[in-house]
């Protein structure tokens, strides 16, 4: 197994996957973190499928998905984020934004002369499909959220917990809620390109949740959760390499077993 897992990290398009993916997780991981603490995982997965919309469209014009979820998605979490504790309130709302960006998607996906392949690879993911142009535009779109989050994390945090006190204290909520939600979307569109749309919250929500159920401090818990979603992200895309079955599958397998276990623990060991 050894030679044939050195075999396969000596083609290009497996070192791709590796870097788009170590790139989505340590991304989602972060990002992930304040969106639990902020309970915006609805918000989260309003983003992904109306970044499907995004990305059908984008491939029926002639642009890539990427840039198409990019454009909708950033959009859409700055208005959302505008919007401030109304989203939240309005589930009815997202709910309708929903089936509304899943029915232009799915017509977007039946104009475009590529339908099965690319409604697969938006849908599901195509780790293995990613090119190295896409990696450029990943690592600086990951720089960049990076770069904005470590501006104003720590006033994120003190909304995220203390938002009546933050706000009493001169902080503009909505200018916060509104650049997070802008983060928020980045990181949405590059999980997408490894486990799809349907299955973003894997790199999104997945880590960050089992951090938090492990880790009391900060910075103990986004630690935690970039080396799970890293770690969990090269193991699915190696073992892909080695039995065949998806890398989606073998990521979205081993969160699900790592948080039965977590949660078993921490119900039943922990006081």
């Amino acid at each position: 197994m050894i030679n044939t897992l050195a075999t396969y990290l000596s083609y290009e398009f497996v070192q791709n996957a590796l870097i788009a993916g170590t790139l989505s997780a340590i991304l989602g991981a972060i990002v992930g973190y304040f969106v639990i603490i902020r309970s915006a995982g609805f918000a989260a997965h309003a983003l992904a499928h109306i970044g499907f919309a995004g990305a059908a469209g984008a491939a029926l014009v002639g642009l890539s998905p990427l840039e198409g979820m990019l454009l909708l998605t950033v959009g859409a979490g700055v208005g959302m984020g505008a919007a401030g504790d109304k989203v939240n309130r309005s589930d009815m709302a997202i709910g309708m934004v929903l089936s509304m960006s899943l029915g232009l998607g799915t017509l977007f996906l039946k104009l475009y002369s590529g339908y099965a392949g690319q409604a697969k690879a938006i849908l599901f993911g195509e780790i293995f499909g990613v090119s190295h142009e896409q990696i450029i535009k990943m690592a600086v779109l990951s720089v960049m959220s990076l770069g904005a989050l470590a501006i104003f994390s720590r006033r994120l945090l003190f909304a995220s917990i203390q938002p009546r006190l933050a706000e009493g204290r001169g902080l503009s909520l909505s200018a916060l809620s509104m650049a997070f939600m802008a983060v928020l979307a980045i990181s949405v569109t590059l999980a997408s390109q490894v486990v799809g749309i349907l299955l973003v919250f894997t790199l999104v929500i997945a880590p960050a949740g089992i951090a938090l159920r492990l880790c009391r401090s900060f910075w103990s818990g986004i630690i935690v959760s970039v080396i799970l979603g890293v770690i969990a992200v090269w193991i699915g895309i190696l073992l892909d390499c080695v039995t065949g079955y998806p890398a989606t599958f073998w990521i979205t397998a081993l969160f699900f077993v790592i948080y039965v276990f977590v949660e078993s623990y921490c119900r039943f060991f922990t006081k």
